[in-house]
């Protein structure tokens, strides 16, 4: 039925390749690209027995549109799933709109780059005019909506678990269970033990910028920032227990804020142990999260790479990961005139989500709602030209390929709320 082209072949996906070769009658034929072509064969060929969809592999260097490019039109997909780095989103969006495709990614742009001059004048007049500070933000994909509308693609942005899920469980609150809604609180925990004393669970790069960086919540029209890690609460987790979490800027909240206008305030919360934060802060203190090259006996050399060289490949932690995650939304509003609250979450198991794929339940919670939104596509389900966040279209069906596919729902209406 489908050809589809997936960019990236690491954890995350991964994952959504192995759940896309579960639904062999849609996803038809794969193309897995990476910058490194034999981790594409090796995973093509580990699948091939198992699965009735046609898979090929590519070299490509995602950062080179015009490599982006000369793929697009030698495969001829109908879809594009960028699940490599966040920076190469725009590079991979400039080739789907040269070729007519359709795109979609986990993530929102962020720059490698952060000492880039252009990147630069552009983020710091943001800072003043938006009022939070975090390096990547929606306004760099947002640009291109006009070009997607008219050329009639569609791209859609940011479908992991958070963001993602987490904007589709906003909109089927939105939809199903209040008239209005007040607050929404996005709580992301992971109780898995890797047995490391550091690790990060998805790309280095990625996750200790995000975590290091200042936290903002939306909250009366605006946004409220605050030092990092400087707001912090405990929450009783089903299937988790106890955990201490800490506020963090999270891009979901920008589009909600947009797309559910009335909400009052909009929180992200994650759970981070006392051993994390301890070499995170030592880490950043020494210097070694900086983007900004450092010469080392003659070589430029940027000091949060390096770091990822000496870190854990995320995607070996599968084996040794034990425990659960437990990623939601609480919600507070109104219904028929009445307050109400409400909270929609998932619980995944480390060990089962490494039995299936071969991989945690982190990277499993973000591939297996990559596979649903490109089934969600791919189907016609959600179809319309321009670029869009996931609130934007119908929860529902994305909804029940989650239950279906790996990530069921569960539900509470007398949760207990984040103070």
């Amino acid at each position: 039925m489908s050809k589809v082209l997936v960019i990236g072949c690491g954890g995350v996906a991964s994952v959504a390749i192995h759940k896309c070769c579960q639904v062999s009658e849609v996803f038809t034929e794969l193309c897995i690209a990476s910058r490194t072509k034999s981790k594409c064969d090796e995973l093509a060929a580990k699948l091939a027995p198992v699965t009735a969809t046609k898979i090929t592999t590519a070299q490509v260097d995602a950062d080179d549109v015009q490599q982006v490019i000369d793929l697009i039109n030698a495969y001829k997909p109908d879809l594009v799933m960028n699940i490599a780095l966040p920076y190469q989103d725009l590079s991979i969006m400039d080739a789907c709109l040269a070729c007519g495709v359709n795109y979609m990614d986990t993530a929102n742009y962020e720059p490698e780059d952060t000492d880039d001059p252009a990147w630069r004048a552009v983020y710091e007049k943001r800072c003043k005019e938006a009022g939070f500070s975090a390096y990547f933000d929606y306004s760099w994909q947002w640009a291109y909506r006009k070009k997607f509308e008219e050329a009639g693609l569609t791209a859609l942005l940011g479908c992991g678990f958070d963001p993602g899920v987490t904007q589709a469980y906003c909109a089927y609150a939105k939809k199903h269970e209040f008239d209005s809604i007040d607050t929404i609180d996005i709580l992301d925990c992971n109780g898995g033990d890797h047995g490391y004393a550091f690790a990060t669970n998805f790309n280095p790069e990625v996750n200790l910028r995000e975590v290091s960086a200042p936290g903002s919540y939306w909250e009366d029209g605006h946004w409220v920032e605050v030092a990092p890690m400087s707001i912090k609460r405990e929450y009783d987790f089903d299937q988790v227990g106890h955990k201490d979490m800490y506020l963090l800027h999270h891009e979901e909240i920008e589009s909600l804020a947009l797309n559910i206008p009335e909400v009052r305030r909009i929180r992200f919360f994650m759970t981070f142990g006392q051993s994390y934060l301890n070499h995170m802060r030592c880490l950043e203190n020494v210097g070694m999260l900086s983007t900004s090259p450092v010469d080392f006996e003659g070589q430029q050399i940027v000091p949060i790479k390096f770091l990822k060289a000496l870190l854990p490949d995320p995607a070996s932690l599968g084996s040794r990961t034990r425990g659960k995650t437990n990623i939601g939304c609480i919600f507070t509003g109104k219904k028929s005139g009445r307050d109400k609250t409400y909270y929609i979450y998932n619980v995944s198991d480390h060990q089962e989500c490494y039995r299936e794929v071969g991989s945690q339940a982190i990277s499993y919670t973000t591939g297996v709602p990559a596979m649903c939104g490109a089934l969600m596509l791919l189907t016609g389900k959600w179809n319309k030209a321009g670029v869009y966040t996931v609130e934007e279209f119908d929860p529902d069906p994305f909804l029940a390929a989650l239950d279906q596919y790996g990530l069921p729902r569960s539900e509470s209406r007398m949760p207990a709320l984040v103070d």
